[in-house]
């Protein structure tokens, strides 16, 4: 598996790029884990409703193909966008959200935060207040999109959503519940070795 960093980029950019990467793909293309950050951008999912967006913004409103609601990015937090072909890896649609799910709480682990699931309510959350989202698209059982991880961001966009569709739903970030501050870059590749680690044990 390949991991890129792509640096801070443009979110319809990455999203271009990871559709032409899932069309063009063959039997034998690469799965790759692809680390980005990007500029200020709202995104809905397929199943986001419009009163999601709670007031006026200048922030970048973006429908995009992956699932979920309404989420937002910005400088200061991870995202890793995993195109990955199931069908080759023999797991199922599941077993591949568990997988981000528990590498993001492995992770969080490491700066001894307890993180725990939502039933009904994807994403990984401390508290009751959410750390982490994640969204998929799959297309003849190959996915793209992937996870965002909030570490040192400006949260206050978060307030004008209802992120993932929950209304008063409260946010947090890394550095608000640690004293490390290990740089963005490295705390994607930590996460990133670790999802590659859950996927290697569930292939089949």
């Amino acid at each position: 598996m390949r991991i890129i960093n792509l640096g801070r980029q443009d979110y319809l950019n990455i999203w271009d790029k990871m559709k032409t990467f899932t069309n063009a793909r063959d039997k034998n293309t690469k799965d790759e884990l692809w680390i980005v950050e990007h500029n200020p951008v709202f995104t809905q999912g397929v199943s986001s409703k419009p009163e999601h967006i709670l007031s006026n913004t200048d922030i970048p409103i973006i429908q995009t193909d992956r699932g979920g609601q309404v989420t937002y990015h910005g400088p200061g937090q991870v995202i890793i966008y995993c195109l990955f072909d199931l069908k080759r890896l023999g797991i199922g649609v599941k077993i591949i959200i568990k997988i981000i799910e528990n590498s993001i709480i492995d992770l969080l682990r490491t700066y001894t935060i307890k993180a725990h699931l939502k039933s009904g309510a994807p994403g990984v959350y401390i508290d009751n207040a959410k750390i982490a989202a994640l969204g998929l698209r799959i297309k003849q059982s190959r996915i793209y999109h992937g996870l965002s991880l909030n570490i040192d961001m400006d949260l206050s966009p978060f307030i004008k959503i209802s992120p993932c569709g929950y209304q008063n739903l409260k946010v947090t970030q890394l550095y608000d519940l640690t004293d490390s501050r290990d740089t963005l870059n490295i705390i994607a590749k930590k996460l990133s070795q670790i999802l590659i680690d859950y996927v290697t044990r569930n292939r089949h």
